[in-house]
């Protein structure tokens, strides 16, 4: 005999049972047509299959429906009613019907599935037990049912194997005295809430099921119960156990916070205690967060790299045996003060082979244990502290999983559960290796920053001036501070320059944007200026070539083939400026911006201004003219020369800085420097957003019997005379060392400035930490120094000069030039 399929032998089985005559079951098509007749409805309508597969199937029907009762089927998959049918003796027949549409398969046609019970219309009185034991039985929740004054009146098995007692012995109890908890006193609230509104009401609670150490997640519905009257009888309690799908949406609950929480900054430590914290209460009622020291360490080859042939995915593993040192660089508990740790914030500990950090480390996978064994307790053997922590608190569970990200071992969180009666289950490992893997990667990311930071930072302190130099003109005092970790250190810059005639330049710049490249365009910028000052080109004059130094790269860089979406280039960087000139011997300051912050000035008196400098466009837009002010300076006034970040802030406005910045300057210090201390304090938010640099200087006036200066005819012989006043005034000075260098160079500036230049010509010296020696005149051409051949009777004088000196040198001036010389008094040239 041949065996029959397994699917037909299911299908037979449930014929056998079902009864198939007891169900009227007709197939019509689409068109009306009857392509189907069970046994069923020939027993309902009297009709064989022969005679009425294939006619139409209106000829059943007592009577045509009106076009208005039976809405449009087309698009209905089902459709149910009441219809009135014709037997075939000629009497009618009234019947329920439901009817399936069977969508055509393709390319076919459609057809309907008519369905009509022919038994079991009315409930039979066998029914009302089959009720009362499928309550009873029902597994798939708890029930209890109780009146109107609260009291219980039946409960299935489910509910009496939840609260480990059986219905008889909770017979005419509330529900708060059968649980004896904020859970059932709730329970009580909702359920005379329903007696009142006659509503359902939902609710979740988190509770311990009686004689179980496991604590539950439950749904409860709580709904109306009404008689045939719809008179309200009572109120019928279902809790579904929903402990698994509750775990599992806390496990997402907790992923996403790990996406919102951890990574805020750009720091290390910061970003471990998120994870920290983020595990803590929710998952672990202790965790912690160590980091291979290593990683402190600048560059990539210092952490540990991921076994070879493993995806990118992985954690590295420790190839060398014996323990590793680890340092602590957060920790949370659900116990104020973290009592638990065993290891202090930033403090080093070394773990032994087999102990749980390790073992992850090593294999780089999350190991998971339970307090109790073996392993575990020979390790605490060898650790009493913690082994003490472990007995006090009583931990019972542990998991430690490694933070790597992209290739590198970076360090181990661990997971403890002392309070939580539940231990650690697989499905908490799955959890706690991906908060570890998405961590690792904001860990990564700060690692990788802080180094990159570091670097810049490094490189932008190393481009500012390390000291500030010594000049008798200003007493000065600085500071710089970089962004906060987020912004990156950017470009901002200051220096002090000595300039000839005893001026000093003072210098303020910032260069938009933040990382290594502002800093590189803030030590080209610097070294420029540096540059233009010491040709003593005026402020407005010296912004104009800056301006052309910025602006120049975006032009040799425009419409050169790849640089777009290559990153940031020379040209795509702005600066601003400030330049300021002050000469000590007239109290003159001369100066000029390029979009920059204006300066203050805070006069002795106290009182503070901004100087009304005009309006400079930022370095590198070209084409527009930078102008300059030049102001009188009362001895001991203080000018502060600043950038934004000292006065935008996201708390308050630019005028509200400028003026938290003048009342800082305004109050009187021991010093410039806790001058400028001060001013930080009472300006900078706890983390600024950009960088800061701060410079203040207080002026100084050099005393007029240090300056001596005279008028000198166009005439040969006034060199002998100008020797001479020369000579006489510094034997007044008590420089008379100093005489003999200073009468030829006073002989060579002066006949050359007769012989080549134009008057009026001017003869100067100043006393100051040097001897300066200036000869002024109105003409524009500048000499050059140039070694003379063996028969040329002239062009000797300023190599001679040049090797006499310090330093010398010449500047433009508004009427011609000057030629300057300077002497070092300590140190006398030696001329032979």
């Amino acid at each position: 005999m041949q065996q029959r399929p397994a699917g037909d032998q299911g299908a037979s089985r449930v014929q056998d049972v079902v009864g198939e005559a007891l169900t009227a079951r007709v197939t019509v098509t689409e068109d009306g047509t009857v392509t189907g007749w069970n046994e069923g409805a020939r027993e309902l309508l009297g009709h064989t299959s022969a005679q009425v597969v294939g006619g139409p199937a209106a000829v059943l029907l007592a009577e045509v429906p009106a076009a208005g009762d039976l809405p449009s089927l087309a698009r209905l998959p089902r459709w149910h009613g009441r219809l009135a049918l014709r037997h075939r003796d000629g009497h009618r027949v009234e019947v329920f019907v439901l009817a399936h549409h069977r969508m055509p398969a393709a390319g076919g046609s459609g057809a309907w599935l008519l369905l009509s019970p022919l038994t079991g219309q009315e409930p039979l009185p066998a029914d009302d037990t089959l009720v009362a034991v499928s309550f009873r039985q029902s597994p798939s929740c708890a029930q209890a049912l109780y009146d109107t004054g609260l009291r219980l009146r039946r409960a299935n098995e489910a509910m009496e194997l939840s609260v480990a007692l059986t219905e008889r012995e909770m017979l005419g109890l509330r529900v708060g005295e059968i649980v004896d908890s904020e859970a059932g006193e709730l329970a009580e609230r909702d359920m005379l809430r329903v007696l009142e509104t006659g509503e359902p009401h939902y609710r979740e609670n988190y509770l311990r099921a009686s004689g179980e150490n496991r604590e539950h997640a439950w749904s409860v519905v709580q709904a109306p119960l009404r008689d045939g009257d719809g008179r309200l009888r009572g109120v019928c309690l279902t809790a579904h156990d929903i402990t698994e799908q509750f775990w599992a949406r806390k496990r997402l609950q907790l992923i996403a916070e790990v996406g919102k929480r951890i990574g805020s900054t750009l720091d290390v430590a910061r970003t471990a205690q998120e994870l920290a914290d983020v595990a803590v209460p929710e998952f672990a009622d202790f965790a912690t967060v160590d980091l291979l020291p290593s990683l402190e360490e600048e560059g990539p080859a210092h952490a540990v790299d991921a076994p070879a042939g493993e995806s990118g995915g992985s954690a590295g593993a420790l190839s060398a045996a014996g323990p590793v040192t680890l340092r602590r660089v957060a920790h949370q508990s659900v116990l104020a003060g973290i009592p638990e740790a065993a290891v202090g914030l930033g403090a080093l500990d070394d773990y032994p082979d087999g102990s749980p950090l390790v073992t992850s480390l090593r294999s780089g996978r999350a190991v998971l244990h339970q307090v109790n064994e073996p392993a575990i307790q020979q390790w605490l053997a060898e650790r009493p502290l913690r082994a003490i922590r472990v007995r006090e608190f009583g931990f019972h569970s542990v998991m430690a999983v490694p933070l790597a990200a992209r290739g590198t071992t970076l360090g181990v969180a661990v997971f403890v559960r002392h309070r939580h009666p539940d231990p650690f289950q697989q499905d908490d490992l799955v959890l706690a290796e991906e908060l570890a893997s998405r961590a690792a990667v904001c860990v990564d990311n700060a690692r990788r920053y802080t180094r990159e930071r570091a670097t810049a930072v490094t490189l932008q302190r190393s481009l500012l001036p390390q000291r500030l130099p010594e000049q008798s003109a200003v007493e000065v005092a600085s500071r710089y501070l970089p962004a906060g970790a987020r912004a990156g250190v950017g470009g901002d810059w200051f220096d002090v320059i000595p300039l000839s005639g005893a001026r000093v330049a003072l210098v303020v710049g910032d260069v938009v944007g933040h990382g290594l490249h502002a800093s590189a365009t803030m030590g080209r910028l610097r070294t420029a200026v540096r540059t233009l000052a010491d040709i003593d080109l005026p402020p407005a004059e010296l912004l104009t070539h800056l301006d052309d130094l910025v602006a120049r790269p975006a032009t040799e860089t425009e419409g050169a083939e790849g640089t777009a979406g290559t990153g940031e280039s020379a040209g795509d960087v702005g600066a601003t400026c400030l330049y300021a000139v002050y000469d000590p011997v007239s109290r003159r300051c001369a100066l000029a911006r390029a979009g920059h912050p204006l300066p203050l000035v805070v006069s002795p008196d106290g009182s503070a201004e901004l100087l009304d400098l005009p309006t400079g466009p930022p370095l590198g837009l070209g084409g527009l003219p930078f102008e300059s002010l030049e102001i009188e300076l009362r001895e001991g006034s203080l000018l502060a020369l600043y950038t934004d970040g000292l006065i935008e802030s996201r708390d308050w406005d630019v005028d509200a800085g400028v003026s938290r910045l003048r009342g800082a300057l305004a109050r009187p210090t021991a010093s410039l420097d806790a001058l400028c201390d001060a001013v930080l304090a009472a300006t900078l938010p706890r983390r600024p957003a950009d960088d800061v640099a701060l410079l203040v200087a207080r002026t100084r006036a050099l005393d007029a019997d240090r300056v001596a200066a005279w008028d000198v005819a166009p005439d040969p012989a006034a060199v002998a005379t100008a020797r001479k006043k020369a000579v006489a005034r510094l034997e007044g000075w008590g420089l008379t060392e100093a005489a003999f260098v200073t009468e030829l160079i006073v002989s060579e500036l002066v006949t050359n400035a007769i012989r080549h230049a134009r008057p009026p010509i001017q003869l100067r010296l100043i006393h100051d930490r040097n001897l300066i020696c200036e000869v002024s005149d109105a003409s524009g051409t500048a000499p050059h120094m140039r070694r003379a051949r063996t028969f040329d009777e002239g062009g000797r004088g300023l190599l001679l000069v040049a090797q006499l000196t310090r330093r010398w040198g010449t500047r433009p001036t508004a009427e011609g030039k000057t030629i300057w010389t300077e002497q070092n008094l300590d140190a006398p040239p030696d001329l032979f």
